[in-house]
């Protein structure tokens, strides 16, 4: 087959072949969507971000769940909280009742509580909405306390995170207050008790808190104006705050890459999981709705705030029994508790420091302590690294034991929030009572401390064990001369990973604290701090498994096996064949190896000077 040009074929220049080309603009295939999506990268260049936010990793485990529930019921919130606002009045202007509740006809009242009782009784779905609004928001500062601990446990604060730890910690305090601001608005005997006691709890305050209670309330308690303002705050202010803080964490949750507990596979430098697209993005449209549909479930079988039934808000009326809702409870606690004694006069002016120190100033430290933790953690062990591996919390018993202490020291405030009606209910003196939990409080957290540091430390020793000898068979072997063992079977890889991946921190040596002239270092005091601080984290430690501590143990396993192996094989295969199986062991049996006591040194992974 020839290839030659036929001569009688007129030749044509490079420019006459694209004679018959298409002109004008590339057709792209796709469809309108495609067509769509070009157009809006062409004027936004979205498609590189939306590529990598489409193939981002997430890791799949339930605790991850609890950040997701508090940004679903976020969700929620602002959209049942439009639906109020269309009907809400923000007013404290008096008007006489006339709605559908006949208990409440022609009872004078503000505005602002006859429309909440209209919204409850008149507006189709008010109610139902109005419950689902306040569950929510209950579920909402739950599911970020729940968060936060599973965060502080596992040690997901650690660098690069630290800024993303106080973002929530500031959400969590003003998610506090937003609740506050909005069970106060319906203006009914609860809620007007609660703003009592918080007006109260500002004049608390030392010098300016006449000032600042006029300033909010806009003059002497109630006023007029304190309705209008927590309305401002709760619609406005603190919600495009909250919004802010949470779309910052969830930007830096992407460009930190998300934690992922250890297991075989995971490093610090990747994430083992699912894409976000299909895979999370069903599952997180799936979960929105399972939150929804359990939250209005909760909703509409559980009532809650029936504020009608409280009545209008009176000054000169107490709601009896009255409590705030459970989040505030334990700064309700906190100034059950503290002594009388610490009210005093000076100068003719009274200082109640008995209600200051529970009702203002025990929020902003705990939450200051609670934001400052991460930074002095990176103090004490001097590590600089970043840490995408999240600790099991036995292998940090100092920290998970912090960490009870303070549930502790919230749960006996949270406890004395309620002291009179356990002493109406169960028929004791209010005073014991008192008593009783103020020594709790000063005692509890240390107690829980201790035993939560001993009872992981005793859970490190047993992964130790369950790593250098392996899992208890059951079976025994009798050997030639008489002698019993045990049959251990070692551990796979799989299962020895999560028990050995993870880093043994030893106390800081001694610093000199002069230098070498013999003049004091000006960080003396801060070194000998840094110290102490140090022994009290680590002194009491289980040393990971090594791998040569490993090969030790296995290899002295096999040892004990090959001495005596025509005896112990010929008895294994006796016994296992009477009871019908096959025995199975690779591993050793129980000789044991010599286990290290805690504090003893050894060179792996990496090493003191490193990490100091």
């Amino acid at each position: 087959m020839s290839t030659a040009a036929d001569p009688s074929t007129p030749r044509r220049g490079a420019s006459a072949l694209r004679d018959d080309d298409e002109r004008g603009p590339v057709k792209r295939s796709g469809g309108p969507v495609a067509g769509l999506g070009n157009w809006v990268d062409e004027r936004t260049g979205g498609a590189k971000g939306g590529r990598y936010l489409l193939k981002k990793v997430f890791p799949d485990h339930w605790s991850f769940m609890l950040g997701e529930v508090a940004m679903y019921s976020l969700v929620i919130l602002l959209i049942t909280g439009t639906f109020l606002t269309f009907w809400f009045v923000p007013s404290l202007g008096h008007t006489t009742y006339d709605g559908s509740y006949e208990p409440l006809r022609g009872i004078e009242m503000s505005e602002a509580y006859a429309s909440t009782v209209r919204i409850s009784h008149d507006i189709r779905g008010g109610l139902i909405i109005r419950q689902i609004h306040h569950w929510s928001a209950l579920l909402f500062i739950v599911s970020i306390m729940l968060h936060m601990c599973r965060v502080f446990f596992t040690g997901a604060f650690r660098k690069p995170r630290e800024i993303n730890w106080v973002i929530g910690v500031n959400l969590l305090m003003l998610s506090m207050v937003e609740g506050f601001a909005g069970y106060s608005l319906p203006d009914d005997l609860l809620s007007g008790t609660g703003l009592r006691a918080a007006e109260g709890f500002m004049l608390s305050i030392p010098v300016v808190g006449s000032y600042i209670s006029y300033l909010v309330f806009g003059g002497a308690f109630p006023g007029e104006m304190i309705i209008p303002r927590l309305f401002t705050v709760h619609v406005l202010l603190l919600p495009a705050i909250i919004v802010g803080l949470f779309t910052a964490h969830i930007i830096l949750v992407m460009v930190h890459k998300h934690t992922q507990y250890p297991g075989p596979g995971r490093t610090e430098k990747n994430v083992v999981g699912f894409p976000m697209m299909p895979v999370y993005a069903a599952k997180a449209g799936g979960f929105f709705f399972i939150v929804f549909g359990i939250t209005a479930l909760i909703a509409g079988l559980v009532q809650i705030n029936p504020i009608w039934a409280y009545g209008p808000y009176e000054p000169t009326q107490v709601t009896a029994g009255s409590q705030p809702d459970w989040y505030m409870g334990f700064a309700d606690g906190a100034l059950r508790l503290l002594p009388g004694f610490l009210e005093f006069e000076i100068f003719g002016t009274t200082w109640s420091f008995n209600i200051f120190l529970g009702a203002i100033l025990l929020i902003p430290v705990m939450f200051t302590i609670a934001g400052a933790y991460p930074f002095l953690e990176a103090w004490v062990t001097g590590d600089k690294r970043e840490h995408h591996i999240l600790d099991r919390p036995r292998n940090r018993p100092v920290r998970t034991g912090l960490g009870m202490a303070a549930i502790t020291f919230y749960a006996v405030n949270f406890i004395a929030a309620g002291n009179d009606i356990m002493a109406i209910k169960l028929g004791l003196s209010i005073n014991d009572i008192t008593n009783v939990l103020r020594v709790l409080l000063l005692v509890g957290p240390i107690l829980v401390f201790m035993l939560t540091k001993r009872l992981c430390l005793s859970l490190q020793r047993r992964d130790r064990d369950l790593v250098l000898h392996g899992r208890e068979t059951g079976r025994i072997i009798r050997t030639a001369e008489g002698r019993f063992f045990e049959a251990h079977e070692p551990l796979n890889e799989y299962e020895r990973w999560p028990l050995v991946a993870y880093q043994s921190w030893r106390p800081i040596e001694s610093l000199p604290g002069q230098d070498a002239n013999g003049v004091s270092a000006g960080t003396a005091r801060k070194d000998k701090t840094r110290e102490a601080l140090s022994r009290f984290f680590f002194t009491d430690r289980i040393e990971a498994v090594t791998p040569a501590e490993l090969a030790a143990a296995q290899h002295h396993g096999d040892e004990h096996e090959s001495l005596e192996s025509s005896e112990l094989e010929t008895s294994a295969v006796e016994h296992s064949r009477a009871h019908g199986g096959e025995l199975g062991f690779e591993g050793e049996l129980h000789g044991g190896a010599e286990e290290v006591r805690e504090g003893t040194a050894y060179d792996h992974q990496t090493q003191r000077a490193d990490r100091h």
